[in-house]
């Protein structure tokens, strides 16, 4: 196993704006490994959250947060990405039994699947995301002495560049079927934004190629201002996530991909919080009610 990965101890771009959701993600993935109950293990992920300034003082543990499950932040918002990380392992790993031999995670943040998951030895994984993300990332990482199961390749490049050329430049094969995840990254894009990433990802997929993303359907964010997941967000650790998120009307890329010859399957959360007997359910004032899994293949030709 290779880990091509340039070191830096910098951890510039972590602790501010979008950085600090990828540190909120990873102290919900903490939670989840120690749950009795857990969908999902991540044990790099509580070494993110207390190594960074800004978080470090954040549960990591079930029993260290306050009111349990009954606290909206940590307890369902938190059992929701617990849930969203298992259900695109899964995605993951049964691409790569089906044929795919490259993964590029968009966006990749402190995602570890590279360390964490089954991968076969002869998988490349490509991580793109910012430098300082990285940077942070290799810190923490090569504290633990990790060493991750396929070969691993990240790519220091913002989303907003040309981030095809840098993956390509990095040893992507656009002829080989690819694996593809957007991981709780197209909330933040504009509009025209999204369109070009998911043209580019269209552009660069072999027949065999899988790609799945997270969407938000709400034409007006602004209405669950109010819901307990983000109130509890921005009175719990200062984060404003409907600040964050892009206001602008989204495009269908599912019906995109669809109209490229991708099969696709659009599903809500509590489809899988069904299928796995745990997880979060509708509520009222759901912050949730809008977010869609999309999951799309290119069929052989």
């Amino acid at each position: 196993m290779v880990d091509t990965a340039p070191r830096s101890t910098g951890a510039d771009g972590v602790e501010g704006g979008v950085g600090l959701t990828a540190l909120l993600v990873a102290a919900a993935r903490a939670i989840e490994t120690h749950r009795p109950d857990s969908l999902a293990q991540d044990v790099y992920a509580e070494h993110f959250v207390l190594a960074a300034p800004a978080s470090a003082h954040w549960p990591v543990r079930p029993e260290q947060a306050p009111d349990g499950d009954a606290n909206p932040l940590w307890g369902r918002f938190a059992r929701y990405f617990g849930l969203r990380t298992r259900v695109l392992d899964d995605f993951l790993l049964r691409s790569v039994r089906t044929g795919a031999r490259q993964v590029v995670l968009l966006g990749a943040g402190l995602d570890a699947r590279a360390f964490r998951l089954d991968w076969p030895t002869d998988c490349v994984i490509f991580e793109i995301d910012r430098g300082g993300v990285l940077g942070f990332k290799h810190q923490v990482l090569d504290a633990l002495a990790a060493v991750p199961r396929a070969t691993r390749v990240p790519v220091a490049v913002d989303l907003r560049a040309d981030w095809a050329g840098a993956l390509t430049a990095a040893g992507f094969d656009p002829a080989a079927p690819t694996a593809w995840l957007a991981e709780g990254l197209l909330f933040y894009l504009p509009r025209a934004a999204e369109a070009g990433l998911i043209g580019t990802v269209d552009r660069l997929s072999a027949a065999g190629s899988a790609l799945a993303f997270e969407v938000k359907l709400e034409k007006d964010l602004l209405a669950y201002r109010d819901s307990p997941l983000y109130t509890s967000t921005r009175e719990q650790l200062g984060i404003d996530l409907l600040d964050l998120f892009s206001k602008e009307q989204r495009p269908d890329s599912a019906a995109c991909l669809a109209r490229s010859g991708w099969s696709t399957s659009v599903r809500t959360p509590f489809d899988f919080t069904r299928r796995h007997g745990r997880g979060p359910l509708p509520e009222e004032n759901d912050a949730l009610a809008g977010n869609r899994w999309v999951f799309a293949d290119r069929p052989e030709r």
